[in-house]
């Protein structure tokens, strides 16, 4: 247990010192606009609201300035979905995948806190999506985390609990619109490497996206790229328990490459297509810098459209991918 909370209060501190610190103190959510719905139009008021929430429709059929309100972050609950699948109890770098996921998960609390979102997680584990119900405040983050740090490993399972399932249950408990964030290496059981063919998460992850803000956070240990020269290695399959020698020729790392290269870009067209945020995270990287890079990105990318918006059409919906 003391070890448990030591790591909680180095990753606390993480967040706060360094990614607090990247971002410049500019605390607006994870993603541009997280969840916020659009209000009623009212008249714009100089020196004090933001030209870039101005009502161009409105403005231009009444001829006088209008801004259109958002209903405000606090009333929102933003929601997790968290891969703690045996696949997740792997690591060769700094860390493994599963620490990786609860730092995303740390890192998206924190934001979301900061804005006063409630926060909340469902979690994959062998059967079953648990739900830690959404709280606000510190208090409640640390206990959310704390779960997901004593959850024991996951074993491997007959008729496991998949990534489309849990989306499916995110989707269906929590209608309000909001923030929602999946954290999983979005690893299926029979690997797809048609950039054209549908994953089976796909369409509930589409479902999702069509009324909340979603973002895809993609967990990678680099031994999932390439595999080192080492002669002779034994592998085992996390999510079955099965076993296999393979012989590390030249030829067999090179073909696995490439059909781990084809496996992760055939993911990233999925969700594309689904219409969502994609965050990737590597065990062998600084996950603190690419979670800073791609929030200012993001805020960077929205801020544009508002300055350029498409002609005859609205600006592009913030955060998407």
């Amino acid at each position: 247990m003391r070890a448990a909370e030591q790591a909680l209060r180095r990753l606390e501190l993480t967040i706060v010192r360094r990614l607090d610190g990247m971002l410049h103190g500019s605390h607006q959510g994870l993603l541009p606009g997280p969840g916020s719905e659009t209000g009623d139009s009212r008249v714009y008021v100089p020196g004090e609201d933001d030209v870039r929430r101005m009502d161009w429709a409105v403005t231009a059929r009444t001829t006088v300035p209008h801004v259109r309100d958002l209903i405000a972050d606090r009333e929102l609950e933003t929601w997790a979905l968290a891969d703690l699948s045996p696949s997740m109890d792997f690591g060769t770098a700094a860390m493994e995948k599963r620490d990786l996921v609860i730092a995303a998960i740390g890192a998206v609390g924190f934001l979301a806190g900061r804005i006063g979102d409630r926060f909340g997680a469902y979690v994959l584990h062998e059967r079953h999506v648990h739900r830690i119900p959404a709280r606000a405040g510190r208090p409640a983050l640390y206990g959310l985390l704390h779960s997901l740090m004593d959850a024991p490993r996951a074993r491997p399972v007959p008729d496991p609990v998949t990534l489309a399932e849990g989306v499916q249950v995110l989707s269906a408990a929590r209608r309000r619109r909001g923030m929602r964030v999946i954290v999983s290496d979005f690893l299926d059981q029979r690997p797809e490497l048609d950039p054209a063919a549908e994953r089976p998460w796909e369409r509930p992850i589409r479902r999702l996206a069509a009324r909340h803000q979603v973002l895809a956070v993609e967990v990678i240990d680099p031994r999932e790229l390439e595999l080192p020269p080492v002669g002779v290695l034994t592998l085992t399959d996390p999510e079955t328990g099965r076993t296999a020698e393979v012989h590390l020729t030249r030829k067999v790392r090179e073909s696995y490459a490439r059909a781990a290269a084809a496996q992760r870009a055939a993911t990233a067209a999925a969700l594309r297509r689904c219409g969502v945020a994609h965050l990737v995270l590597r065990t062998d990287r600084d996950w603190v810098v690419d979670v800073a890079q791609f929030v200012l990105r993001q805020r960077r990318m929205t801020h544009l459209a508002h300055r350029h918006p498409a002609a005859g059409g609205r600006a592009g919906k913030a955060g998407g991918a």
